[in-house]
């Protein structure tokens, strides 16, 4: 299983599966242009969203709670694990941070499901 990581606003490439993980629909993007799945539910809720605001100071903690988020949406989790065990899966995200954004705490939080 290979999880990969873009900016949804970034060309598609050899992506494999591409799901949104973003809550919200990015800026300026159109539907059409997603060219893959929109799993809202996998993002983090609306309250751990706006408190983390991408604080690394906060990277930790912020991880925690959406972890516990996520084990409480194990359909989530299913979903990304069926499409991970056909071939490559890609999360794509809106932020412009490139490290401690959801996806990135998502990819660890599946691989370490996976054993």
């Amino acid at each position: 299983m290979h999880i990969a990581i873009k900016r949804v606003y970034e060309p598609p490439g050899e992506d494999g599966t591409r799901i949104l993980v973003d809550r919200l629909w990015p800026r300026g993007l159109k539907k059409e242009k997603l060219l893959g799945i929109w799993l809202k539910d996998a993002g983090p809720s609306t309250e751990l969203r706006k408190w983390f605001g991408h604080d690394p100071q906060k990277w930790t903690e912020f991880k925690k709670r959406y972890f516990a988020e996520l084990d409480d949406h194990p359909e989530v989790i299913s979903t990304i694990m069926e499409f991970a065990s056909q071939g490559m899966v890609t999360f794509l995200y809106a932020s412009h941070e490139q490290e401690y954004n959801q996806a990135v705490a998502l990819r660890e939080y599946v691989e370490s499901k996976m054993g």
